[in-house]
Parts: structure tokens; C-alpha cells; sequence
């Protein structure tokens, strides 16, 4: 079975939606034939690599894999990666093109070091090799390499974009979902497209997609679970909101996945700004301390407790 994320992915840079402004200006290069060194720099799943792959579509056609490398820098992170496969592809002059391109996603993993040697690299073979480096941040590159690069910051694509593209595998792949569903997957994928598309193939094997599915498959909180405890916390309900809470837990979720979707719904329930200032404030520290250690549900017992007072 394909993976649905590669099947529906654009294959030309006018086909990526949400980005007009990169786009046009991704265009106006390929339209000239040339194009420099880039760093595309923005959230997980908003088009980034999608649209390294378009251009390298766009360029060289048949001839892709012969011209363009994509290496993930999380899974080489070290000087070697830039000595052995960057610098050995770089050195061989491209098929048919006037230059070949090495599209390094996750850039912002590279060590100082790699780094400091990719700098060298795009100096020494810039008359034959462009870069495209994908980052989620780019304060995490060197200067020197962000100064060689022209820098495209990609935004997170917007719930209308999400549902464009949602639609097209979902009449492409014949699918029965109702609206709800829909609703849920784009809450869950948080403005990740990729992660949308993955959890409506996740739940393909359903004849009829609803809302109880994806929550089900996914193994998701639903919203109005978490929001009854934060009410009730709020309403003085500490036995009721702990109950609840406890049976999240047993339930197999963990304490990351609890306080991660408090934080989510806390703006969906019917209390002032104020309060809802205070419960983020009161959300950060305590899930700081879960990720510093802390027994999850002593802390989220804690943080009930406080929110009632």
C-alpha cells in the first residue's frame, strides 16, 4: 500500500498551497534556470521539503536522482556526512544540467563542526552544486552558511489549506468521512500536513470515518474529556476533576499527552481571560516539571489542586 503522503505530495512548486509568497518568488528562479543556495526554515509539515522535491521535479526531470541528493542530517549528524557523501556527490559534474542540488533536510542537526565543513563545501563546489538546507529553526545554522543562502520562511499552513488539501486525497482515495472527522484530524495534526494526511490513512480501513475513529485509531484525548476536568477544576469539582483524570490515565495515556491537550483546551472553556492567563502559566511550570522528572500524576493532581485555589 503507498504511503499517501508521497502519492498526493506536489510534484510542481505551483501545485503548494499556503505559500504564495515563496512560491512566486521559487518560480520567478525556475523560470530564469538558475537558482541559489537556499535555506528553507519554518514548523513541521508546511511544505518545506515538498517543495526542495518540486524544484528538483521542475530542473531535472528523468534525470532526478542522478542530480539531486536529499540526505536527513538527524540521522547523520556528524563532519562525516559533509567528507564522505556530500562532497563525493558534489565532485561528479551533473547529467544534462548546468548544476546539480543537494537538499539537506533537519540542517539544524548538524554539529558545529559538519557545519563549518558544509560552509567549505558550498564555497569550493558552487559553480556545479546548489544547497537547499531544511531546518525547523534557523537560529540553530551558522551565520556564515546563512549568510550564502537566500532564506525562505515557511508559515504554518492555515486550517483552509489543510482542508484543500484533505479534500484531494479524500475524493482521490474515495473516502467516506464526515465533517466532524475532518475537524478532529486537523486538531490533532496542529497544523502539520503531513501528520493530517497520515492519520486519515490510519483510519482508511473504516467504511465511514467519524470523529469516534480518529480518536480511536489515533489513540487521541478527546476534547471534551479534558475540558470537563479543567471545568470542574475550576468550579471547585477537585474530586470529580481528579476522577476524571485518573481515568485518562489508566485509560494509557501518559502525563506529556494530558497536559499537552490542557494546554490546547484551556482556551475552549468558559472562563475569563485572566483565568485562563493564570491556568497556562500554572500549566508551563507543571509540565516543566514532568519533563524534568516528576511522577506525572502526583504533578497533574497538583496542578488540579492549585487551579481550584
Amino acid at each position: 500500500m503507498e504511503i499517501w503522503t508521497e502519492k498526493y505530495r506536489p510534484r510542481t512548486i505551483n501545485d503548494i498551497v499556503g505559500q504564495k509568497n515563496i512560491t512566486d518568488k521559487l518560480s520567478m528562479f525556475l523560470e530564469q534556470g538558475n537558482i541559489t543556495h537556499m535555506m528553507f526554515s519554518g514548523p513541521p509539515g508546511c511544505g518545506k521539503t515538498t517543495a526542495a522535491m518540486a524544484i528538483g521535479y521542475e530542473l531535472f526531470g528523468n534525470n532526478l536522482h542522478a542530480n539531486f541528493l536529499e540526505l536527513n542530517a538527524s540521522d547523520e549528524r556528524g563532519i562525516d556526512i559533509v567528507r564522505n557523501k556530500i562532497k563525493n556527490f558534489a565532485k561528479i559534474r551533473p547529467i544534462s544540467a548546468n548544476y546539480k542540488i543537494v537538499c539537506l533536510d533537519e540542517a539544524d542537526s548538524l554539529t558545529s563542526d559538519a557545519q563549518h565543513a558544509l560552509r567549505r563545501t558550498m564555497e569550493k563546489y558552487a559553480s556545479s552544486t546548489r544547497f537547499i538546507l531544511i531546518c525547523n529553526y534557523s537560529n540553530r545554522i551558522i551565520d556564515p552558511i546563512q549568510s550564502r543562502c537566500a532564506i525562505f520562511r515557511f508559515k504554518t499552513l492555515t486550517l483552509d489549506d489543510m482542508r484543500q488539501q484533505l479534500a484531494k486525497v479524500i475524493v482521490g482515495e474515495e473516502l467516506d468521512v464526515e465533517a466532524n472527522a475532518i475537524t478532529s484530524i486537523l486538531t490533532l495534526s496542529d497544523g502539520d500536513m503531513r501528520r493530517a494526511i497520515n492519520i486519515l490513512q490510519s483510519c482508511a480501513s473504516e467504511k465511514k470515518i467519524s470523529e469516534e475513529t480518529v480518536y480511536s485509531i489515533t489513540h487521541s484525548i478527546q476534547p471534551e474529556n479534558i475540558q470537563k476536568i479543567l471545568s470542574d477544576a475550576v468550579a471547585g469539582k477537585f474530586i470529580d476533576a481528579r476522577a476524571n483524570l485518573i481515568a485518562l490515565l489508566k485509560s494509557g495515556y501518559s502525563g506529556e499527552d494530558v497536559i499537552r491537550d490542557m494546554a490546547r483546551e484551556v482556551y475552549k472553556i468558559d472562563i475569563s481571560e485572566e483565568q485562563k492567563s493564570n491556568l497556562i502559566q500554572k500549566i508551563g511550570e507543571f509540565e516543566w516539571r514532568i519533563a524534568r522528572g516528576g511522577t506525572p500524576q502526583i504533578q497533574l493532581e497538583a496542578l488540579l489542586a492549585q487551579i481550584k485555589q
